[in-house]
């Protein structure tokens, strides 16, 4: 009988044995496939682009002069650099709402709510105040249930003594393309050209302070993350850093083959099509040490498998300094990389397929 119990315990302790090491070689696994082979060294995904005219036209209608506009409201005295739960972020919430308002989106929240409320203690400490996201959305005309979200935080740094740190880069240039971008979908909407899925403008909030706005979005989904096909998230894209000052047209592309290399494919055709930008992946590189793709919005979207993109134009001299103002926007080239944007969003909301994850 000892015998036969002895045996019976050495059974179990094998298979406990056994579950431990399948454990830990399934966790091992994981790791090992999320890092892929270079893009180079894997076979192309070929994809076709739609054939559909009217995106020249409706991309056209992003103007440098319409993202200046927007752009000086952002750096203005008046909106004291936009520091989370602050004044000047509160009156920066109520311009991007008045202009959603203005252009009779649909309130996302609810009948006339077009801000996600944020509480204090969400920031564990990072602000002293509550917060909101703000939310436009435009409805799809045959796949309203799947959403393409466009995202970029207009939060910034505040006032610190007596300066102002306005984050006119950082991110009022994501900020004012958003807010571009939303109207040339809107100016489509209204021609009878609307997008087949839905379209969620998301201005984001507590980015600075640790990615909090996208943070709360992500576990408080308006819309649930599994019918989420895309973050198309802009953090930075008005200047022309020390590496390209010789060839400022250029935006370095972050995190588009990372969960989808359709996405990356999609991207690169659409360039290729409509706006012929240099497009930069310097730092979507794993070794890179800069670690870009964890340090904007898009990436508490990637954590929960949505592929992403990050539009960046790297960082510059003025990066979180006072100095980072208005008047050293290149708006020729932030109207160009809005485009981009634009003809993305386009795209992967009017394709008969959603986009694929590998």
């Amino acid at each position: 009988m000892r015998k036969i119990a002895f045996i019976i315990i050495l059974i179990v302790l094998s298979s406990c044995s056994s579950k431990k090491v399948v454990s830990q070689n399934l966790e091992k696994k994981e790791k090992i496939n999320t890092k892929k082979e270079p893009l180079e060294k894997q076979e192309p995904i070929k994809v076709t682009l739609q054939d559909n005219k009217s995106i020249y036209y409706y991309a056209s209608t992003i103007t440098k002069e319409d993202l200046k506009k927007h752009l000086l409201k952002f750096t203005s005295q008046e909106f004291e650099g936009r520091r989370t739960g602050e004044k000047g972020q509160k009156l920066a919430a109520n311009y991007i709402a008045d202009f959603y308002k203005s252009l009779e989106f649909e309130a996302a929240i609810s009948e006339g709510q077009y801000f996600q409320y944020i509480p204090r203690e969400f920031f564990n400490g990072a602000s002293k105040n509550a917060s909101e996201n703000v939310l436009g959305f435009i409805y799809g005309t045959e796949k309203p249930e799947e959403i393409v979200v466009i995202s970029a935080h207009y939060d910034h740094l505040g006032l610190k003594g007596d300066k102002i740190f306005n984050g006119a880069d950082d991110n009022g240039s994501g900020t004012s393309a958003v807010l571009e971008i939303a109207e040339a979908f809107h100016k489509a909407v209204i021609e009878g050209e609307g997008p087949k899925r839905s379209i969620l403008f998301l201005n984001l909030t507590g980015e600075e302070e640790g990615l909090y706005g996208s943070k709360y979005y992500t576990s408080h989904p308006v819309f649930p993350l599994k019918n989420t096909v895309v973050d198309l998230n802009i953090d930075m894209i008005g200047r022309v850093d020390e590496a390209h000052k010789e060839n400022p047209n250029f935006v370095y592309l972050i995190g588009a083959d990372k969960i989808s290399r359709e996405l990356h494919y999609i991207s690169e055709a659409l360039n290729k099509k409509y706006t012929q930008l240099d497009l930069d992946y310097t730092y979507n590189d794993e070794k890179d040490p800069n670690r870009f793709y964890y340090r904007s919005d898009h990436y508490n979207f990637a954590k929960n498998g949505v592929p992403i993109i990050f539009y960046f134009n790297g960082t510059h001299a003025d990066y979180h300094k006072e100095t980072d103002t208005e008047e050293k926007i290149n708006y020729e080239i932030l109207a160009k990389r809005a485009q981009l944007v634009f003809v993305t969003a386009w795209e992967l909301a009017n394709r008969e397929e959603r986009l694929k994850i590998d």
